[in-house]
């Protein structure tokens, strides 16, 4: 589609930005001036309003005096310390709106070294320097306040004065802050509070009045607001969404696979069905024993067209998050739940990912195609594996499309509906059944591959219709969801290998290779247990796993595979291939989630280019174009980094809401004895988790008795003054839970029979003022032949 002329007249900054960085490479002012047909007076206001946005750091100049984007970090900017390491001060941006993380600039101190400290803030003039930035500090700022998110709570003070507090939501604040101003709030708020004061003299005043995180159905808020997540769509993106939905679906250029009994399976409560599979054995007499099977991923592409406003939001959001109380997508509902997702009975625009598999497991060859798709089914989990099963006492017309929960189904499964029959009935066993049959092969050929094999168990929140907790239990694991991954996994891996072939951008999923300081901590842990393990090898996933094999009879299984966990890098996205070591992978990307990951919708745009898959469909005010575009190609680096950052933000704030549900849960079983394991030691105490519940609580050393503790960071435990007493990681004993705090997920434990001393008796002063007589952790030192307690069985 061509460009819409730019009408006459001096531009805003946006549309200068907007010009500047859909260009290729840098651009002058002539070009610019060209570009918006700018003559005689509106030359010269451009050259200053192009001065303007330099020092506001929206564009940066090139060798030339050309202009590109900066990346939103200004010439001129006030930035805080976070770091001291050596000589090397490093600071951050005061204020950072982008959706990559803040860069870290090393700060080039002037006179007098080791002037600077951490929190102190600066008015610097940052600079481009290998690749990175530096700051060359102007002047010292004055202190700003501190902004902590919380809930207030009421408490009576000296004389039954009442006292308002802010709860922090952070699990690892200490303390509650007195409130001297609450705004509009009321008890019970969430808010955004000030802190003006030093310790005991804190105060918290009240700017922002966010919500009620204890309606139901709510408790995600906290996290929401916590990591600022994006939960509201703007009215540009929800129009053109709307605009989305209408564009017309016909056969044209598109693949027709309606007349395929295509299923999906997936939770038994999803709303936004990415994907759905399907297989027959093959009948070519070349491949003997082996299958045909087809992955069809909703075709997001098609209705988020690049640089519109849906695909700016979904990229600012990055991904949908989830939490046990509700969704917050990465695109409208209208998309998310309507249109693109593969609903059965429906036509719907697919990308399919046609797959030859092998009798010995291995895919063979790939094809890509835009397909039009009708499913037979929606199946959750737990239907599929019983129709696999045999098992008759869960009903199949249940599966299609979630359902109302009753109180007679099982817990957070939809009531039956025998009035509905599934369009086609009886082809949708004998399809699971070619699906199963031909997992069986990706099976045998993932088991050659041995992949890292770590079955953590998943904890689920389930809530009853009034979003009241009705359960918290460990998620079942089935061959269903294997089969699922399986088939996920190689048609993402063959989205990878068919833009490779094409020598185009590929914005690969990367794990790499744990580091030699990780493996060497792994190994001193692992001698604690009288294993050994040798650095010099070739380090695979198949070495992990032969280790989990060594101690799967073993009670201390669980220590085992989170320290095999701990050693691990984190996975990201990136255009510089370095492999999947997890999943024993050369070359892997995210093809099959587009309505909830923004990575795997680069994916599909770069197949969409480089395989020349554009169809017919356009519609007014919708960019016409559904590939990747050269922009993206040269900015896959960026939005790796962005779409990175902003997983891991989803990530937290999921496994925070979880242990708020679990604290909600437990607040009412408080001094109570309760089964726990030590998950973590530390010089001030260890950590232990309730088990089958999960939650994170402290026991504090100084509730240990009268003794002192040495730490021994090695072996993990904390070990009493005459060696009587020894705590370790994976140690199971009982505690008796002394609070459960829903705001911040925080619990704490005691043991059974605190001793003197102990909190239990005398509870910490909320605002943090401490009193005279704590014990002291001695210095660290393994005392001689420490080692875990438990035998093998």
């Amino acid at each position: 589609m061509k460009k819409p002329k730019p009408q006459p007249g001096l531009p805003t900054s946006d549309q200068i930005m907007r010009f500047v960085a859909d260009s290729p490479g840098a651009v002058g002012k002539r070009e610019i001036a060209k570009h918006f047909g700018l003559h005689g007076a509106d030359k010269v206001a451009l050259k200053a309003l192009l001065k303007d946005m330099t020092d506001e750091g929206l564009v940066d100049m090139a060798p030339g005096r050309a202009f590109h984007k900066h990346g939103g970090l200004p010439r001129v900017t006030v930035l805080r310390v976070v770091a001291i390491e050596g000589s090397n001060v490093w600071a951050v941006p005061d204020r950072w709106e982008g959706n990559a993380p803040p860069p870290r600039l090393r700060v080039m101190e002037q006179g007098r070294k080791g002037a600077l400290g951490v929190g102190d803030r600066i008015l610097a003039r940052t600079e481009e320097r290998g690749g990175g930035h530096v700051a060359h500090p102007m002047k010292r700022l004055q202190a700003s306040a501190e902004l902590v998110i919380g809930v207030l709570v009421s408490d009576t003070g000296p004389g039954g004065k009442p006292i308002t507090w802010l709860r922090p939501a952070d699990k690892r604040a200490r303390f509650d802050f007195a409130v001297a101003d609450m705004g509009d709030a009321g008890i019970g708020d969430l808010v955004r509070a000030e802190l003006t004061g030093r310790g005991p003299a804190t105060r918290a005043k009240v700017v922002e009045r966010i919500g009620d995180p204890f309606a139901p159905r709510a408790l995600s808020m906290i996290a929401i607001a916590r990591h600022e997540i994006p939960h509201v769509f703007g009215a540009d993106t929800l129009a053109e969404a709307e605009r989305a939905a209408k564009l017309p679906l016909t056969p044209g250029g598109r693949e027709d696979l309606r007349d395929l009994p295509i299923v999906a399976i997936d939770p038994i409560d999803a709303r936004d069905h990415d994907d759905a599979v399907w297989a027959i054995p093959d009948e070519d007499a070349g491949n003997k024993g082996g299958f045909r099977a087809i992955v069809a991923i909703a075709d997001v592409s098609y209705y988020v067209r690049p640089e519109g406003e849906l695909d700016r939001e979904a990229r600012r959001r990055g991904n949908s998050v989830y939490f046990p109380d509700r969704v917050v997508p990465m695109l409208p509902e209208t998309l998310s739940a309507g249109v693109c997702s593969l609903k059965a009975g429906e036509d719907r625009a697919a990308m399919a990912c046609h797959l030859v598999i092998d009798r010995h497991g291995k895919v063979t060859s790939w094809r890509f195609t835009r397909a039009l798709v009708r499913l037979r089914a929606n199946i959750a989990y737990e239907h599929a594996q019983a129709m696999i099963d045999g098992n008759s006492a869960l009903p199949l017309a249940g599966g299609v499309g979630g359902g109302p929960v009753s109180e007679s189904a099982p817990s957070g499964m939809p009531s039956p509906n025998p009035s509905h029959k599934w369009e086609g009935d009886k082809e949708v066993l004998p399809a699971l059944r070619n699906l199963w049959a031909s997992w069986a092969l990706l099976a045998k050929a993932r088991d050659a591959r041995s992949p890292l094999d770590l079955d953590l168990p998943e904890r689920q929140v389930i809530l009853d219709e009034q979003g009241g907790i009705a359960e918290i239990r460990v998620r079942d694991r089935l061959d269903a969801h294997r089969l699922i991954e399986d088939y996920m996994i190689a048609a993402n891996v063959a989205a990878a290998k068919a833009l490779e072939a094409k020598k185009s951008p590929v914005m690969y999923r990367i794990h790499e290779p744990p580091s030699r300081e990780k493996l060497v901590s792994l190994k001193d842990y692992l001698e604690t247990f009288d294993q050994s393990f040798a650095l010099g090898q070739v380090i695979t996933p198949a070495v992990f796993n032969r280790l989990i094999d060594g101690f799967s009879e073993d009670d201390r299984l669980p220590e085992i595979m989170q320290a095999i966990l701990r050693s691990q890098t984190q996975a990201y996205y990136g255009p510089a291939n370095a492999g999947h070591f997890g999943l024993a992978l050369g070359s892997y990307a995210h093809f099959t989630s587009p309505i909830r990951r923004y990575a795997d919708l680069i994916v599909h745009r770069a197949l969409v280019d480089s395989y020349r898959l554009e169809v017919p469909g356009k519609a007014k005010d919708l960019p016409a174009r559904t590939g990747l575009g050269e922009a993206d190609a040269k900015g896959l680096s960026r939005i790796g980094e962005a779409i990175s950052a902003l997983e891991r933000r989803a990530m937290e704030a999921e496994r925070e809401t979880i242990d708020r549900y679990v604290a909600a849960y437990l607040a009412n079983k408080t001094g109570e004895i309760v089964p726990a394991r030590i998950t973590g030691v530390q010089p001030f105490g260890f950590f232990a988790t309730v088990d089958g519940l999960g939650g994170d609580g402290l026991v504090p050393v100084s509730t240990l008795g009268s003794e002192r503790f040495f730490y021994d960071e090695a072996a993990r435990t904390l070990d009493s003054e005459h060696g009587r007493v020894s705590y370790t990681v994976g140690q199971r004993l009982d505690l008796r839970l002394m609070e459960a705090n829903p705001v911040s997920g925080a619990l704490r434990f005691e043991l059974p029979d605190a001793p003197e001393g102990g909190f239990r008796g005398s509870p910490p002063r909320r605002d943090g003022v401490k009193k005279a007589g704590k014990h002291v952790v001695g210095k660290r030192g393994r005392p001689a032949n420490i080692k875990h307690k438990g035998k093998r069985r």
